[in-house]
């Protein structure tokens, strides 16, 4: 009976026993937080694959604006030529690449045969001041003629030519200092004399006038696709093909007018390929809107 007894009894039989078992509870609790903290603030977090807190992250979202493909070009800088396979595909890809509006596709020796018998000069000529339904400089107001000639090289020498790279001219020497003129006596200035304000001109005249710089504006850059509807231009005075562009507006149509647009329907170089001022490019624009309204 002494023996059953016993084993009911507590491990714990003297107050240091107490002390020592409470103290090494306590020990153990604050052994388990350090080892807890220390794991959680040195391992490295998962989440979605990346430490948004590592040192790379946060330089990533403090970087500038600017480096993240913005580049920054000096104005006075001397511009740099492009080669002609990369004025190719950057303008003249879309008709030349794929035979649209007539244009001899690259590589195709027969197409290309009556045009090379023209000779050089004639197609540098035809691609700078653009000839039937290709626009001047493929619609890149900004090409240099060098730029320019480069690509018709490019195009012509993959169709059968053997044309040379052309180089680029010379700078003109400065001209010799004129030697000092002495400053010739100021001239007598005679009275003003009053003068009768002209009458502005009545509003209809104006009207005109601005119809018939749309209308010279049209028949220059705009006819070659917009009568015919090449490239998905919208046929003059077709209503049905203009309904959905007059929804856009006024200013959305000078814009793209003068800017350039690519849709999924075609592309129109900016001004078409002209070098018409912003105003004779929306009088061409408002010539055009007017037929189909």
């Amino acid at each position: 009976m002494s023996d059953a007894h016993n084993e009911h009894e507590s491990a714990i039989r003297t107050p240091k026993q107490l002390v020592a078992a409470v103290a090494g509870f306590f020990l153990v609790t604050v052994i388990g937080i350090i080892l807890l903290v220390s794991f959680v603030t040195t391992s490295k977090l998962t989440g979605a694959g990346t430490d948004s807190q590592s040192a790379d992250a946060v330089e990533a979202r403090l970087r500038p604006v600017a480096d993240e493909g913005y580049v920054l070009k000096d104005a006075n800088a001397p511009k740099v030529l492009l080669a002609g396979d990369a004025v190719y595909t950057a303008n003249c890809i879309a008709c030349h690449g794929t035979g649209a509006a007539g244009a001899p596709k690259t590589g195709d020796i027969a197409a290309w045969t009556s045009r090379l018998a023209q000779g050089y000069d004639t197609l540098i000529k035809h691609a700078i001041e653009g000839i039937r339904a290709m626009p001047a400089r493929g619609g890149n107001p900004d090409l240099d003629d060098v730029e320019v000639a480069r690509a018709v090289v490019f195009m012509a020498n993959q169709s059968g030519a053997k044309f040379a790279e052309p180089v680029v001219p010379a700078p003109a020497a400065a001209p010799a200092e004129a030697a000092p003129v002495e400053a010739a006596p100021a001239p007598e200035v005679a009275a003003p004399v009053a003068t009768v304000p002209e009458a502005a001109p009545a509003p209809v005249a104006v009207a005109a006038l601005a119809g018939d710089t749309g209308k010279k504006i049209y028949a220059q850059a705009c006819a070659a696709c917009h009568t015919s509807g090449i490239i998905g231009a919208p046929k003059f005075a077709d209503k049905a093909a203009w309904v959905d562009r007059l929804k856009q507006g006024n200013a959305v149509l000078y814009e793209h007018a003068i800017k350039g647009f690519q849709g999924k329907a075609g592309m129109m170089p900016a001004k078409g390929g002209s070098a018409a001022s912003d105003e004779e490019v929306k009088a061409a624009v408002d010539y055009m809107t007017a037929a189909v309204k």
